[in-house]
């Protein structure tokens, strides 16, 4: 089904992504784990997850994702959980592939270098890092397991800074699958820096990731405002595909607090000013659901 999207890519047209998967998960009632965010669901509410893929079908999506971005290859060795860690991502893109069964829609799968997270919060711990040959290691598995479990393309998602987001995409890129990177960033004393890496300034985030010659980037669960600044500064760099899909709301791990957020028809205007920025991939992250994607495919199709 990337054939359709490349065709798309090729002729500038709008691609409708889908919303936060994990958020909307939660929001249907599933409990969220407090070592594993969503990634639990996949085994212990399938059909929860699939109606959630299903319903960003049914709004428009072009591409729905996978719900394998929790099961980063990081946190779940820092767990002891490596094999657990196949198996979930196996079901997970059977669940998205059974819910895109006779439409149109490609599925990726996500790939993040989410570490444990302090609880309460929306910050990752420090305390412990992983050997460059390691953390690629525990990256090219990841990936080569999901190109084995079907997916059309990989998601790199909450990519942040130069150096583990630099080995994941490119473990991600040796499957031979498209791959679209997706930066998130936050502001810090004015200045716009990787999400949770303030010691990465974005520019340069931007500058090392846009080398790596991805099939798209997109700005990502990043907050609408710092959006705006973000797609500037990676137009310096990237004159490919760019997308944007922002977050909105507050994480206290394991939950999404779903308080301020943006009302599709501000998503829209918003879109379409970034439209107006070279930006043709448009959806929601975390807190953003099929209300959104309806309202962004409406304004665009």
């Amino acid at each position: 089904m990337y054939d359709l999207i490349r065709a798309k890519l090729a002729k500038g047209d709008i691609i409708i992504l889908d919303g936060g998967t994990g958020t909307d998960i939660q929001r249907r009632g599933v409990p969220m784990s407090s070592s594993t965010w969503c990634a639990e669901a996949n085994m212990s509410h399938p059909q929860v997850v699939r109606e959630v893929h299903a319903d960003y079908i049914k709004a428009g999506a072009d591409i729905i994702i996978a719900n394998t971005f929790a099961t980063s290859a990081l946190l779940f060795n820092a767990l002891g959980r490596d094999d657990e860690l196949l198996a979930i991502d196996r079901a997970a893109v059977a669940i998205a592939r059974d819910a895109a069964k006779g439409h149109p829609v490609a599925v990726a799968g996500s790939m993040s270098t989410m570490r444990p997270v302090v609880p309460g919060s929306d910050r990752t711990s420090k305390q412990q890092d992983w050997p460059e040959d390691k953390a690629r290691a525990l990256f090219k598995r990841k990936a080569d397991n999901l190109a084995a479990a079907g997916v059309d393309l990989i998601m790199m998602e909450m990519m942040r800074d130069t150096d583990y987001s630099v080995w994941a995409t490119q473990a991600a890129q040796a499957t031979g699958l498209p791959v679209w990177i997706g930066i998130s960033v936050e502001r810090h004393d004015g200045k716009l820096t990787g999400f949770g890496r303030e010691d990465q300034d974005f520019d340069e985030v931007a500058r090392v990731l846009s080398a790596l010659k991805p099939d798209a980037i997109s700005i990502m669960h990043s907050s609408p405002n710092d959006t705006d600044d973000a797609i500037g500064v990676l137009r310096k760099h990237w004159t490919g595909p760019i997308g944007a899909y922002p977050e909105s709301g507050y994480f206290k791990m394991p939950d999404w607090t779903f308080v301020d957020i943006i009302p599709p028809d501000e998503l829209v205007e918003r879109s379409k000013a970034w439209k107006m920025k070279g930006v043709s991939a448009f959806g929601g992250c975390c807190g953003l659901g099929p209300d959104h994607i309806i309202a962004l495919h409406k304004a665009f199709s």
